[in-house]
């Protein structure tokens, strides 16, 4: 405790910036688990004699799960505590994702499907938790004004995750199949799942590393406690805030247009733009790295904008600004006649959509300060409304070879969610 901190004075980089890497360690690992399905879908559809649409329905079953437990497990995150939540779930998310692969050597028909639907339903439960437990702990490790900083890089480090999956996992099906590719990709997690155990905290306080200046330091910024037990009145307080339902609907809008670009850019510069699947699987990388570089680079300007503008404008206005430039990128895609302008637009796009990232976060962490778990977990609710109502719409459309009509929706997603911005106010106290 406090004790074993003071035994240790500071050396070297503060304890807290570990943590934080840590979590940008977990963000990478967890996007590259879930992009796995969309990079391996190419191999998976004549192999198992799987449709578009049944590909569709694998990533729907992921989304479902993941969506609709995010406050659930933002509340199991409060009460676990994240030291043990994360491990937890991580292993829980390996198992899935081994899952998934070995299936079809047990089984065949439809049960093999029932199978493979409900091994995305267990990924989506087990990473469920994991953005509200991350957000809880910035909110615990780090001071306010860092907050949109770190949920950008945060991003940055998912979306790098994202765009290692399509190349590597690629390389992998073509020298070994994709069942193989799968397993081994899925193992190395287990490794960072130790070490997060043995070295992660829940609070400073509890680390025997952080020194007492560093401690201090955080404990001067510290508004409120967490309250682990989360009461009912929290938990409605929580759900009945006006600003937290504000950013919660437009986050669902946003995520309509970011799961358009995540899980289908790959088939589509495959389908519609016709490159081959290596070179579908390099350039499929370049709109998450986009993403990652929009997301870092949203961090700082959120950081920006709320020290010179306040925090209700600072929040505001990348949103505002970049949501629609996403959605007329979305159409410059559509719109081109070279494969690669195409590909240069969904990276543009993908890049103004993650600038968004830090502002979500951080607002709802402003907003709800002590409940920032289970607020967190109302908003991904939301975002992953988005995926579950977007992905058998875009799967439909694309299955019918109508992706122009599925670019427009998403320039109407973005539009609308930007729109939204306007009625957020993240200087009204919190969400309790």
């Amino acid at each position: 405790m406090i004790v074993a901190a003071m035994e240790h004075p500071r050396q070297g980089p503060r304890i807290r910036w570990r943590i934080f890497s840590m979590l940008v360690t977990a963000a990478a690992i967890l996007y590259f688990q879930q992009r796995s399905v969309t990079v391996a879908a190419e191999r998976i559809m004549p192999e198992l004699s799987l449709s578009q649409m049944q590909i569709g329905w694998l990533q729907w079953a992921f989304v479902l799960s993941y969506g609709f437990l995010q406050f659930p497990g933002g509340v199991f995150g409060q009460r676990l505590g994240a030291r043990r939540a994360l491990a937890v779930t991580g292993l829980l998310a390996v198992l899935a994702c081994v899952a998934l692969p070995l299936a079809p050597t047990l089984l065949n028909g439809t049960w093999l499907f029932i199978a493979l639907f409900m091994s995305q339903l267990l990924l989506g439960v087990a990473q469920a938790p994991f953005y509200p437990i991350c957000a809880g702990t910035m909110e615990r490790w780090l001071p306010p004004n860092r907050w949109a900083l770190a949920q950008g890089i945060h991003t940055f480090g998912a979306q790098v995750g994202a765009a290692l999956a399509p190349p590597v996992l690629v390389l992998l099906i073509q020298g070994f199949g994709w069942q193989r590719a799968l397993v081994w990709s899925a193992l190395p997690a287990l490794g960072f799942i130790a070490l997060w155990f043995w070295y992660g905290r829940d609070t400073p306080s509890e680390h025997a590393r952080v020194s007492v200046e560093e401690l201090e330091e955080l404990q001067q910024e510290r508004a409120a406690t967490t309250d682990t037990r989360i009461s009912f009145a929290r938990v409605t307080g929580i759900l009945l805030n006006r600003n937290v339902l504000m950013v919660t609907l437009s986050y669902a809008a946003m995520n309509y247009t970011y799961y358009l670009l995540s899980n289908w850019s790959f088939l589509y510069l495959i389908q519609e733009q016709h490159f081959t699947v290596l070179e579908g699987g390099w350039m499929a990388s370049l709109p998450p790295l986009g993403a990652a570089l929009g997301a870092g680079l949203g961090g700082v300007l959120t950081e920006v904008f709320c020290r010179r503008l306040g925090v209700r404008w600072g929040y505001r206005l990348t949103p505002v600004v970049s949501l629609p430039l996403a959605g007329l990128f979305l159409l410059g895609a559509i719109s081109v006649s070279s494969p690669y302008a195409a590909v240069a637009c969904l990276v543009l796009s993908f890049s103004c959509v993650e600038l968004t990232e830090a502002s979500y976060w951080a607002a709802t962490m402003r907003i709800a300060k002590a409940d920032t778990m289970a607020a967190t977990g109302v908003l991904n609710t939301g975002g992953n409304l988005g995926g579950i109502v977007g992905i058998p719409i875009v799967a439909y459309l694309s299955g019918h070879q109508a992706w122009n009509l599925a670019f427009i929706t998403g320039l109407g997603f973005a539009v609308v969610a930007a729109l939204l911005w306007l009625r957020v106010q993240t200087d009204t106290g919190s969400a309790a």
